[in-house]
C-alpha cells in the first residue's frame, strides 16, 4: 500500500510555482496600462492620418498639373488616347483640388470619395498597370541622384485603401460634416422640446378661456 502511495505521488504533476513579486508588479502594471487606453478611445483618432495624407497627397497632385500650365496634362491624356482631353483633363484636376479639400476638413467624404476613386481607377489601368505593383523601383544611384523606373499601381491602391476607410469608418474627429452633423441634431431636440403653437393654445389661458365662453354645448 505505501509503495503504491509513492508511485502515484511521485506521478502527480509538480505544483505550479509561486509568482514572485515582481511578476506580480508588472502584471499590475501591464494591466494599468490597457486600463487607461480602454478609458481613452485612441482608436476614434484613427481617420485623421488618413485625412491629412489623402486630402494633402490628392491636392498636391492637383496643383502640380496646374502648375506645368493649362494644355499639358490634357496633352498627356490625348496621348493616351482618353476621349474628349481638355474637358477630362479640367475635371480630374477640379476632383483633385475640390476633393482632396473636402477629404481634409472632412465633409462629404462618401460623396467626394467616388469621383477619387474614379480618378484612381482610370489612372491606374491606362498608366500604372503594365508596370506591376511597386510604385518604388531603384534601379541605380548616379551622380545626379537616385534613378528610378516607371511606378506601379501600388500607390493607387493604398489610396483606395484610405478611402474606403474613411467612408467605412467614419472621418473621425475635427471633421466639418461631424460638427454641422451635431448642430442639426441640437436645432432638432431643441425645437422638439418646445411645445407648438397649438398645445400652447388648447392647455394655455387662451385655451381656458375659449372653454368657458363656449359653454358645455359649445355655443356661445
Amino acid at each position: 500500500m505505501d509503495t503504491q502511495g509513492e508511485a502515484a505521488e511521485s506521478h502527480a504533476p509538480a505544483p505550479m510555482p509561486r509568482p514572485r513579486a515582481a511578476d506580480q508588479a508588472m502584471h499590475v502594471l501591464i494591466a494599468g496600462r490597457f486600463e487607461w487606453l480602454s478609458r481613452f478611445p485612441i482608436a476614434r483618432w484613427a481617420p485623421i492620418p488618413l485625412r491629412l495624407i489623402v486630402g494633402y497627397g490628392f491636392m498636391e497632385h492637383g496643383f502640380a498639373k496646374l502648375a506645368r500650365g493649362p494644355d499639358a496634362f490634357p496633352a498627356i491624356l490625348q496621348a493616351l488616347g482618353v476621349p474628349a482631353p481638355h474637358l477630362m483633363g479640367w475635371l480630374t484636376i477640379l476632383v483633385e483640388i475640390v476633393g482632396g479639400l473636402f477629404v481634409l476638413l472632412g465633409a462629404l467624404i462618401p460623396l467626394a470619395s467616388i469621383p477619387m476613386a474614379a480618378v484612381l481607377l482610370v489612372a491606374m489601368i491606362t498608366v500604372h498597370l503594365p508596370y506591376g505593383f511597386s510604385s518604388i523601383k531603384l534601379q541605380a544611384v548616379t551622380a545626379a541622384g537616385a534613378q528610378f523606373g516607371p511606378p506601379g499601381f501600388e500607390t493607387n491602391l493604398l489610396y483606395l485603401a484610405c478611402l474606403a476607410a474613411l467612408v467605412l469608418g467614419g472621418s473621425g474627429p475635427f471633421a466639418v460634416g461631424g460638427l454641422l452633423a451635431k448642430r442639426r441634431k441640437i436645432a432638432r431636440s431643441s425645437s422638439d422640446a418646445e411645445p407648438s403653437a397649438g398645445c400652447r393654445g388648447a392647455g394655455g389661458p387662451d385655451g381656458a378661456t375659449a372653454r368657458w365662453t363656449q359653454g358645455p354645448t359649445g355655443g356661445a
